[in-house]
């Protein structure tokens, strides 16, 4: 079942002499139960792409669908819920707020979400797979940047969404604990049927994924 449907995709930025084309004709089908990996190198697109799947930004030009909805279809606020629905975020910048510890951050999942009670089930199991028990009385700035990370990728699958966006997800970990990421994601896609997007410039991690795809230059190109 397609999760994701992107056709003729563009995006560009500023007007006339300093318009830049970050994107160009981007066409992108992703299945769930799929773990997808994006490559490419600095300045190629892909955090462009991620966030115009994610929905935080829009277009210039071509249609995206998500879980057969057309992002063009919906209000301003139907596409809020969408995201806070279907759509998990783990960024780069980890994006644990400040002032509360590990554990609150999965509490604020549940205010945000509007369900009071934590899924008792679900918390363990995701603690436990990143290994982070030991951090949830701590608060962001007294954790290191790969323990952040770890915090933050066992916030996005406490949330339960059915799909995962994830921006370099281990840049900030070990070879060890990458690896290790990797196959939590691809378990995961698999039993849950989510579909998880990893986009980053670490080749490493191609064996991992079930498709793989490189964008450059604004254009991406399916691999394997």
């Amino acid at each position: 079942m397609t999760a994701i449907l992107m056709q003729q995709i563009n995006k560009t930025y500023g007007h006339d002499i300093s318009q830049v084309q970050a994107l160009k004709k981007i066409n992108f089908q992703a299945e769930f139960g799929q773990l997808i990996g994006v490559v490419g190198p600095s300045g190629s697109g892909k955090s462009t792409f991620l966030e115009i799947v994610g929905g935080l930004l829009t277009p210039s030009a071509g249609t995206i669908q998500i879980d057969n909805q057309s992002y063009h279809d919906l209000s301003a606020a139907a596409r809020e819920k969408l995201r806070l629905n279907k759509i998990g975020f783990v960024l780069q910048s980890y994006n644990l707020v400040p002032y509360l510890t590990i554990q609150e951050q999965f509490e604020l999942v549940n205010r945000v979400k509007k369900t009071p009670n934590m899924n008792r089930d679900t918390f363990h199991q995701v603690i436990e797979r990143l290994q982070i028990e030991p951090l949830l009385d701590k608060y962001p700035d007294a954790l290191s940047g790969g323990q952040q990370q770890r915090a933050a990728i066992a916030r996005a699958l406490y949330a339960n969404p059915q799909i995962i966006l994830a921006d370099e997800p281990t840049a900030s970990l070990d070879s060890q604990k990458a690896f290790e990421v990797m196959n939590i994601f691809r378990d995961l896609a698999h039993s849950t049927n989510k579909v998880i997007i990893v986009v980053t410039h670490d080749t490493r991690l191609e064996k991992y994924v079930d498709q793989l795809y490189n964008i450059n230059d604004g254009q991406i190109k399916l691999v394997k």
